[in-house]
């Protein structure tokens, strides 16, 4: 519930780098944060793991004899009540941890997920929202990966949980709302797109049409909505594109006889534009929609982007804002759709 100081669950079996990776992004969280954290997983090896790090007997391991592993199918291990992710989400479900957060597989956690959890009243399937770095304060994508195949009306929800997220963590009083496809002109897409333009038009949200990839940095709209398959490809692609301009840019300003010079002159510069454009300084994303609070991290996520996905775990449950915009869904004319 809104202000809970209930812990965060990590799902500390979860990730590519689990579990050394979540037993020390959790010790970070708790140490330099204060940030109450349990974990999830196998405790003969978390517990030596905590060890390592000085923390034993300092954060709490609930067992879980089984995790879901990455090439896993969501719908199959969704019903699995043994793994890691399942024994978090019960946590949840029970009031006895106010968020979950989970590197490990997409699909398994969103079906364990909602499974456990349920969705929120009205909600058809949730969505995976992310902020993404804009000139302004940020550009909500999604779905980023919950739903590969929505439907036309799954995604005319998507743009009102989007809208009530903009609305609750990026202060928007009237989100503009923008569908991503191929083209700007109405009738441009492919069939899902085509069938969920009008869709939007008359769903309670600022819709102010289609958008194109190029147009997701750039501002044009505060929310973009799109099927979970595209989404998640377009968010990857956008991840390794500012790498890649984030390393190309330090290079060039460090080269040359001057290089020296201009890397002291620009290092402050440099490094908030490398934080800013770093997936690990956002943590993860929220899984909007459900009967709790998810937060889905990175699957390769280190110590750091773990850390960092506890903070926002932690900030979402004290505020509610999961509740909020779930509540929104269910007293919007777009339940109907339901």
């Amino acid at each position: 519930m809104p202000g809970s100081d209930a812990p965060i669950v990590l799902d500390a079996m979860g990730g590519d780098h689990a579990p050394r990776e979540q037993v020390a992004g959790a010790v970070a969280a708790v140490r330099e944060h204060g940030v109450q954290v349990v974990l999830a997983g196998d405790t003969e090896t978390l517990r030596p793991l905590l060890a390592e790090q000085g923390a034993a007997g300092a954060i709490e391991v609930v067992h879980a004899a089984e995790v879901i592993a990455m090439g896993d199918s969501g719908v199959r291990m969704g019903g699995q009540r043994c793994t890691s992710a399942a024994v978090a989400c019960g946590l949840v479900a029970s009031g006895q941890a106010g968020a979950l957060v989970s590197a490990g597989s997409t699909g398994g956690t969103v079906a364990t997920a909602v499974a456990t959890l349920g969705c929120a009243s009205g909600v058809l399937r949730p969505a995976i929202a992310v902020v993404l770095p804009t000139a302004g304060r940020g550009t909500v994508l999604l779905d980023a990966g919950a739903t590969a195949d929505p439907t036309p009306e799954m995604l005319a929800q998507f743009a009102v949980l989007g809208s009530g997220y903009a609305r609750a963590l990026l202060g928007l009083q009237s989100p503009t709302v923008g569908l991503l496809t191929i083209g700007s002109e109405p009738g441009k897409g492919n069939r899902l797109a085509r069938r969920a333009q009008p869709l939007l038009c008359s769903a309670p949200v600022r819709f102010t049409g289609n958008v194109e990839g190029r147009d997701a940095l750039a501002g044009a709209v505060d929310v973009v909505v799109t099927d979970g398959f595209t989404g998640n490809v377009a968010l990857k692609t956008i991840e390794g594109s500012l790498r890649l301009a984030v390393t190309e840019t330090r290079a060039a300003l460090t080269a040359g006889p001057a290089g020296a010079v201009a890397q002291f002159a620009n290092r402050g510069r440099l490094r908030r534009l490398a934080e800013r454009f770093d997936a690990d300084s956002r943590g993860g994303a929220v899984l909007l929609g459900l009967g709790g609070t998810v937060v889905i991290a990175h699957g390769s996520a280190r110590a750091r982007a773990v850390t960092r996905a506890c903070l926002l775990a932690r900030d979402l449950a004290r505020t509610g804002i999961t509740r909020q915009v779930g509540q929104a869904v269910a007293g919007s004319p777009a339940s109907a759709l339901s």
